[in-house]
């Protein structure tokens, strides 16, 4: 069965830090490109980073360009987000996700149940 369980969400005030991690099952993490998307309330999911397959290729939003970094281990099947600089607006609620890449977008095959993260004084 294959499942994406995000961890590592949590409250923190405006500049802090945070690392979200994704364990993958069930597949190989690294035969995919992963994401990470981001939902905040009354808003659409959006996109925050993505990674290519294999030797990955990275992309950004312009939001998070700086402040985020996105890696792998193969070893734990695993993706992870560094977040520093945290902003209120980077609030909402984190996903993972695994799948295709066409060109620079992603094509979302495999998603986490999400961890919330809220910035705030």
């Amino acid at each position: 069965q294959v499942q994406l369980v995000e961890s590592g969400g949590g409250s923190v005030q405006p500049g802090g830090s945070l690392r979200l991690s994704c364990i993958g099952s069930g597949f190989t993490m690294n035969d995919y490109a992963v994401g990470w998307f981001r939902q905040a309330p009354g808003k659409e999911r959006e996109w925050v980073t993505l990674m290519s397959n294999g030797a990955g290729s990275k992309y950004y939003a312009d939001s998070v360009k700086g402040r985020f970094f996105v890696s792998r281990d193969n070893s734990w099947n695993a993706v992870y987000l560094q977040m520093n600089s945290l902003k209120p607006e980077d609030s909402g609620i984190y996903y993972c996700a695994a799948g295709g890449l066409l060109g620079s977008t992603m094509i979302p095959t495999y998603w986490g149940q999400g961890t919330q993260v809220t910035v705030s004084s």
